[in-house]
């Protein structure tokens, strides 16, 4: 089956040591893998503030996983991430190629950044 594109953030509650929550992560990681996801980037933003309280909580730990995989795969781990209670918050998403192409440029450094012929023009 044609894979594809996709993008899932997750909160892990921020009561968790740093080996609990890697050990989540390495879980739906494994999950993603497991399942014939092809795992494109991965990003840990750390511990963050919450814009509203979840579950009496005002900071939680911030994961995001871009992979590309069959739809099947998605079911499975919205459902792992239904039976986890470390998980106070989880989004999936389907990118699109725009998407795609932002978050490339967006890794490569290449976005918020001026083109190079106009920085050239202001140094005149």
């Amino acid at each position: 089956m044609f894979p594809n594109n996709y993008e899932t953030v997750f909160i892990l509650t921020p009561v968790l040591s740093d080996i609990q929550m890697k050990d989540a992560v390495d879980k739906f990681r494994k999950v993603l893998t497991d399942n014939g996801a092809e795992l494109v980037h991965e990003e840990n933003m750390g511990l963050r503030k919450l814009a509203y309280p979840i579950q009496h909580k005002n900071t939680g730990y911030y994961q995001l996983f871009e992979f590309k995989a069959p739809g099947t795969t998605i079911e499975k781990l919205n459902t792992e991430y239904l039976r986890d209670e470390r998980i106070i918050r989880h989004l999936t998403i389907s990118l699109d190629k725009h998407a795609v192409s932002y978050n490339d440029r967006k890794r490569n450094g290449l976005v918020g950044k001026k083109k190079q012929t106009e920085n050239a023009g202001e140094a005149k």
